[in-house]
């Protein structure tokens, strides 16, 4: 399968410039595919070619990351990576939206399914709630004041850390098949074809912000994300890779906040499942996008 190629385009949030790709068919239902962290918008290639002639695929890089601008403080805070998203829906003046969301993606797109249930068809989450109830609970018995300690710490440390050159694309995607041993070589050098920049001495390094490295130490608590989990009215299908990382939200009752969900959890899958068992899930995506609501 080889991807052809769609058109960039630009949008304006909070005086940054992003950038996403629109794959065509603007008389479809609109369909968004958000990427997660250290990610970029390329990597739904594959999706977004098997989608495109049912839906108006596009695929938004977030600040920060492949080639949207990154944050001139850099400070990459939760609530403005949701205004850059409600920003895009704004500015490709859809009532209404389809959302299929990785990781970070699914943690963004998700809180703004429940701020605009209204503007929300369906849901699909790969993986994207967040910290799970029992990484919040370790990281509130640390205290306040050390998790700000911490995080100024980081912030110091950040500050003077370099970007990691790769001396040629070959080495970058050396590293790339190391990170996800669930890859294939050509998709492996796809992601980091799309993924990475050449320097001007003529090394390569990725493109998201390293500053992306140093989290806020503090979020919205879980109450309140729960008021706007409970709050979202369409279907959400969530998907889990059973050799992550991350908690599945069945387990560990973050679920049962919603209203109409389901959950399904893929053998031989990790984190990035949608690369991993990549028939089987356009098989539960299309599914779920087809069904009569």
């Amino acid at each position: 399968m080889t991807p052809h190629g769609p058109t960039s385009n630009s949008f304006i949030s909070q005086r940054l410039r992003l950038h996403y790709v629109d794959w065509g068919n603007p008389s479809a239902p609109p369909l968004i595919l958000q990427h997660g962290g250290r990610d970029h918008c390329r990597s739904w290639d594959w999706v977004a070619e098997e989608l495109a002639r049912e839906w108006h695929v596009i695929a938004p890089d977030l600040r920060g990351h492949g080639d949207s601008a990154w944050v001139p403080d850099g400070n990459y805070e939760m609530n403005a990576f949701v205004y850059d998203f409600a920003q895009l829906v704004h500015t490709l003046g859809h009532d209404q939206v389809t959302i299929v969301a990785h990781s970070l993606g699914g943690n963004i797109a998700t809180r703004f399914t429940g701020l605009y249930p209204e503007k929300v068809r369906k849901l699909v989450n790969i993986e994207g709630l967040g910290p799970s109830p029992e990484v919040r609970a370790r990281r509130e018995a640390e205290g306040y004041a050390n998790r700000f300690r911490k995080w100024i710490e980081e912030r110091r440390a950040s500050s003077g850390r370099i970007m990691r050159r790769y001396p040629t694309i070959e080495a970058a995607y050396a590293r790339m098949k190391e990170e996800n041993t669930f890859l294939t070589d050509e998709q492996a050098r796809h992601l980091t074809v799309h993924g990475a920049s050449r320097n001007e001495d003529g090394t390569w390094s990725w493109k998201f912000d390293p500053y992306l490295n140093n989290w806020p130490f503090e979020d919205t608590p879980e109450e309140r994300l729960n008021e706007l989990w409970a709050a979202i009215a369409c279907p959400v299908l969530f998907l889990y890779g059973a050799d992550s990382w991350a908690s599945n939200p069945e387990s560990d009752g973050r679920a049962m906040v919603f209203q109409d969900h389901r959950v399904i959890e893929f053998e031989n899958a990790g984190h990035w499942l949608h690369h991993d068992q990549f028939d089987r899930f356009m098989r539960e995506v299309r599914g779920f996008l087809q069904e009569a609501r």
